[in-house]
């Protein structure tokens, strides 16, 4: 601290023979300005963590910040979830002005997006592509068809058949160079696999502009961070056991990007015929069935809630050579008779190390790329 040492070279011309007749005075004085001073140096480094909890996109989220006063944060905190709440009244079908939601409600038909709407449909167009459907927002009438924003229910062949044909990227009709989707008869677009990434790619581009050196959000089980928390050098993550959400499995260590998991959950219904999952493959039109979860880091939000979705979709085996080919850092959790196996792509073991509690059988394995 150069400051610091100029002001002590003063305390010693103070007490220097010259200055000695006026010590008491001067010397006095300025000790106890040198002594606010360094105080004041010592502290400007020191940040408090500041924490708020509330309810968004229908699930508890948690915003932490560092901040040098507890003020600061709250209000920094503010910004970022009138964020979320912005993305989720644009893009959530249970908002009923959402643009989605007036798009679903006005097929069959064309319809001009604006240009940041238009960017979003042409990522999601992107990831459809890229993964062979696993992926696939156009399912809204799939998601209906099982009540799946209601109680469950087991639709009959024919009501699923008719579903599927309504499902399906192809059926939005969407024209990247002119921003128009020409949405087919009875065919819905639905946020739920891809809302939550793009909120927190936004809360990402805000906390920039903010200048918000270290921050944390968590959107109900999808985390994304900027910055190390105060004298860390990353923020801990823990992974549910994939039967028990309130019990860690693991826990990983993030310094960037965002973590996104999907699996089966408290989320899927119980109906006379079984169980439903929250979660459908879109190439059959059936739920997939509960064999653990799937936990993507992506520097994109958006693409770690997509990928999540896709992979949990594709099952451990096929997800694992997609996720291989494609470079994806990704984590598989596979329960079996004897426990959970951990399985992590290549990507994934070059960035995570992964451990878990004793008291689970687990078996960690890191498969090359095939």
């Amino acid at each position: 601290m150069p400051g610091w040492c100029a002001l002590q070279s003063l305390v010693e011309v103070a007490d220097s023979p010259v200055c000695r007749k006026r010590r008491r005075s001067f010397g006095t004085l300025l000790r106890v300005v040198v002594a606010a001073l360094h105080g004041s140096l010592l502290c400007a480094g020191e940040r408090v963590e500041v924490t708020r909890q509330s309810y968004h996109m229908g699930t508890l989220c948690t915003f932490t910040t560092l901040a040098s006063q507890r003020e600061q944060g709250l209000k920094d905190l503010e910004e970022l979830t009138q964020v979320v709440d912005e993305t989720e009244r644009q893009l959530s079908t249970w908002h009923t002005e959402s643009w989605i939601s007036r798009l679903n409600r006005q097929s069959p038909g064309a319809v001009h997006l604006d240009s940041s709407s238009c960017e979003l449909l042409e990522k999601l167009r992107f990831w459809t592509i890229e993964t062979d459907r696993a992926f696939d927002p156009v399912i809204g009438s799939l998601i209906e068809v099982w009540g799946l924003h209601g109680t469950g229910r087991w639709p009959s062949e024919e009501e699923l058949q008719a579903a599927r044909q309504c499902s399906g990227w192809e059926r939005l009709g969407f024209i990247r160079s002119s921003c128009l989707v020409n949405l087919q008869r009875g065919a819905n677009l639905d946020s739920g696999a891809f809302g939550k990434g793009e909120a927190l790619d936004r809360v990402a581009a805000r906390a920039g502009g903010l200048g918000l050196g270290s921050w944390l959000v968590d959107l109900g089980g999808q985390a994304m961070a900027g910055g190390s928390p105060q004298g860390r050098e990353f923020w801990t993550i823990p992974l549910a056991h994939p039967r028990d959400r309130n019990r860690p499995l693991v826990t990983l260590a993030l310094k960037e990007g965002s973590l996104a998991t999907s699996g089966g959950s408290e989320r899927d219904l119980k109906v006379d015929r079984g169980r439903i999952g929250h979660i459908l493959d879109p190439r059959t039109g059936y739920p997939v069935e509960n064999w653990g979860a799937v936990t993507v880091w992506h520097t994109s939000g958006l693409v770690a809630d997509i990928l999540s979705t896709a992979l949990y979709v594709k099952r451990p085996e096929q997800g694992m050579r997609w996720a291989n080919r494609h470079h994806v850092a990704a984590c598989f959790l596979v329960v079996n008779k004897d426990g959970v196996e951990i399985r992590k792509s290549q990507s994934f073991a070059e960035r995570f190390s992964v451990s878990a509690p004793k008291d689970f059988r687990a078996q960690v394995e890191s498969r090359p790329p095939q």
